[in-house]
Formats: structure tokens, sequence, C-alpha cells
């Protein structure tokens, strides 16, 4: 069984991979240093006017810089998931923080929410992110296309309850992963064939009976829910 991913962009040049063990470039430091700023502190009415006309948008070549500088000060490592079925409490990695600092900031900007569960593999995963939507698209354009290298050499296996990232389904040899989706392991004890391949990010603490409920539910053609099971909201806990 593979994980698959929809959502279609241009496959990253080498040097991003490269950029992963490198200090940021100093000609976009001071530019998403102060996206991160702007991300952490409460601004004024006229700070935001600015930013409207001078909006931060990420992409390949500044996702990394921007996210080496957002995980520096990161103290936030938790995020709950809520959907009609109830709410489920999600721990991040701390020794995977490109991954961690991603999630972060999707959900800061509110970008999970009115998603969807739309993949459901009976006693192997459920993948969310994703949404056939308009208003999920426009969300992903407005805050950027890029993707994240792989980074699964910290130890962490695909356990029973584990949140990870699936790749891109375009012609990928690197499996490079889509930042907007992700999968939560149901198998007991775990799907061990995945390690290697994607990137484990965090873990269910609380909840899991949450996401056996929606692995449980009736799905149609292409593993998607026969009804449509909404991320209602995700926030961080702070």
């Amino acid at each position: 069984m593979t994980i698959r991913n929809s959502f279609i962009v241009t496959i990253l040049p080498l040097i991003f991979l490269a950029a992963c063990g490198e200090s940021p470039k100093e000609k976009q430091k001071s530019i998403v240093q102060e996206e991160v700023k702007k991300d952490s502190v409460q601004i004024d009415s006229s700070e935001i006017k600015k930013e409207e006309k001078e909006k931060f948008v990420l992409t390949e070549e500044n996702a990394i810089d921007f996210f080496f500088e957002y995980q520096k000060d990161l103290k936030a490592d938790k995020v709950k998931i809520t959907t009609r079925f109830g709410s489920f409490t999600v721990q991040l990695f701390d020794n995977v923080p490109y991954h961690k600092a991603n999630f972060i900031y999707l959900t800061r900007k509110g970008y999970f929410n009115e998603t969807q569960f739309h993949r459901v593999v009976k006693n192997f995963i459920i993948q969310g992110g994703n949404s056939d939507d308009r208003k999920t698209g426009r969300k992903r354009s407005e805050i950027g296309r890029y993707l994240l290298p792989p980074d699964t050499r910290k130890g962490h296996k695909h356990h029973r309850g584990v949140i990870s990232m699936p790749s891109s389904e375009i012609d990928n040899p690197h499996m490079l992963a889509s930042p907007y989706e992700f999968f939560i392991v149901v198998t007991k004890p775990g799907s061990y064939h995945l390690d290697g391949e994607f990137t484990p990010f965090g873990k269910v603490i609380e909840g899991m009976d949450v996401v056996d409920k929606i692995n449980s539910v009736k799905i149609g053609e292409g593993d998607w829910p026969s009804q449509n099971i909404y991320i209602q909201k995700a926030e961080v806990i702070e």
C-alpha cells in the first residue's frame, strides 16, 4: 500500500536538499526573519495594511530558510484537531524541526480548518489536509507552493498513532513531501514498511479512539469517505 498525495507541484532542485544542512542565505535572511516575527507578535492596523500589500508567500527558494528561522524559538509542540467524531491531540517531535515548524505554521495560519480526512484505508491510515473545496486551493496559493525534504533518520518509526507526511505523486526520486497533507498510522503495532520512505514528525498522545472512529467509516471509490469528514478546527496548544 502506498501513501499518495494529490497536490501537484514543481520538483525542487537538488540545491534545495543541500540547503537543509546549511545556514540561511544572507540575501533572504532578513525577509524570513521579518515574516517569522509577524507570525509571533501582534501588529497594529497600519502594519496589517502594509503586510497585505507586501504579502509573504512561501516558495521552493525560500521555504527552508523560512522554517530554519521559524523553528529556532518555537516552543509549541502540540496541535489539537477537532472533527465531528471528537478531538485528538498530536505532539510533534523536536528533532524533526522543519516538519514540526511547517505543521505549527500551517495550523496558526488556519490552513487545516475545513480541510478533510480525504483518504481512509482500513487498518492502515487516515490521511488529511486536502479537500475538493476551492477555498482549500486558494489557501494553498496564498501560503505558497513548496515541498519539504525527507527527514527519515531521526530514529522514529511508523508505530500506531504516528503522524507522518506523504510524498508528492510527481516524478520524485528524493521523496520530497507535500507540506499540506499528513497521515496517521492506525495499524497495530505499526506500519513499519513505511520507515525510510516517509517522515514521521509526531504522534497522537490523546484521542486515538477518535482516529480509530475515522478509520472505521464507510468508504467509497479511491478510499474517500462516503460522508465527508471535515477538520472543524486545528489549534496549536501553547
